[in-house]
């Protein structure tokens, strides 16, 4: 008898892992359904994981052993590949093919360990003719590809509603040129809060899009929740594509309380969620210390507290 027990206690394991290891395989191409995102069989799916930091200031976890490690350990179903468009001698701007690469990696890493990928052109301006060029690239060499997910306009500061949408209806033109399903996200102004103007004016004509808001748990309280649950009920599909527990800066104590009532907020809702950051810079919201190996593998001391934190969300809330 606990021969058997064992054995049903062990298939159902076997079958958990096969579960986790074939994600993209098992859910394949995402859409837009109202507002929720869904997978190849009109089932509801959220997408929990880790952005990487600016490619351009942290290269070294740019590599592909960094994301399956992020998949095993961490149950990442998602990464993001944050491609620095101005910050630092290895931006995109001043060196486009080095850019490239490091975002093309961690793509292809993704595609290995079978789950969805962000590539987010990270920027807080407007850049028209060099996203143009770069996402209609990306979507020509990855449209075939379900796990790709585009953002194109990482954070708005200063631009108006008008500004974003016009530069955001030329960008998505030309990735629907080359790939016509896949999710495409899209920021709005004051780094990604005002979420309640795309809401009083959506872009029009296309499908399979999604707006991005971005919460700091020790900075943003219930206000910022209250104003993207205005937005969600007057139709506007939102992906959580940046977020963390600390204060907007990036640094100071994490504010475990105010992160955790996020957290039940976005599941309640079953919004998608990313967490900022794989990077090792001194700051609260860089993941990792200096210990860090490059590719992974990291224990526990080479962890600081929101990596840790992170860590524990993600392997209970990412249980497939």
């Amino acid at each position: 008898m606990k021969s058997k027990v064992w054995y049903v206690a062990f298939s159902l394991l076997l079958i958990a892992n096969i579960s986790r290891a074939q994600f993209v395989k098992k859910h394949g191409q995402l859409s837009v359904q109202g507002t929720q995102l869904v997978d190849k069989n009109n089932n509801l799916i959220v997408l929990r994981g880790l952005s990487f930091g600016w490619h351009s200031l942290w290269p070294r976890f740019y590599n592909e052993k960094a994301v399956s490690w992020l998949k095993k350990d961490f149950n990442c179903n998602v990464v993001r590949a944050a491609m620095g468009v101005e910050l630092g001698d290895h931006s995109y701007i001043n060196d486009p093919v080095f850019s490239k690469e490091k975002v093309e990696v961690v793509v292809n890493g993704a595609i290995k360990s079978d789950i969805y990928v962000i590539i987010d052109w990270h920027s807080h301006n407007v850049n028209l003719k060099e996203a143009k060029k770069f996402f209609d690239e990306m979507s020509k060499k990855y449209a075939r590809y379900p796990n790709i997910i585009y953002e194109v306009f990482n954070e708005p500061d200063y631009e108006t509603w008008w500004e974003v949408k016009t530069y955001a209806e030329e960008i998505i033109r030309v990735i629907r040129e080359n790939d016509p399903n896949n999710i495409i996200l899209v920021g709005c102004p004051h780094w990604d809060q005002d979420i309640d103007l795309p809401a009083e004016d959506p872009i029009v004509g296309y499908t399979n899009i999604m707006y991005t808001m971005h919460f700091y748990a020790a900075t943003h309280g219930k206000y910022l929740r209250d104003r993207t649950d205005a937005a969600i009920k007057s139709g506007l599909p939102v992906f959580i594509s940046e977020s963390a527990g600390m204060e907007a800066s990036g640094d100071g104590p994490l504010n475990d309380q105010a992160w955790q009532e996020y957290i039940d907020w976005m599941e309640s809702r079953k919004l998608s969620w990313i967490t900022w950051s794989v990077s090792d810079k001194d700051e609260t919201c860089s993941i990792l210390k200096k210990s860090a190996n490059s590719e992974g593998k990291w224990k526990d001391e080479d962890l600081k507290d929101s990596g840790l934190k992170v860590r524990e969300f993600l392997r209970k809330y990412n249980k497939e």
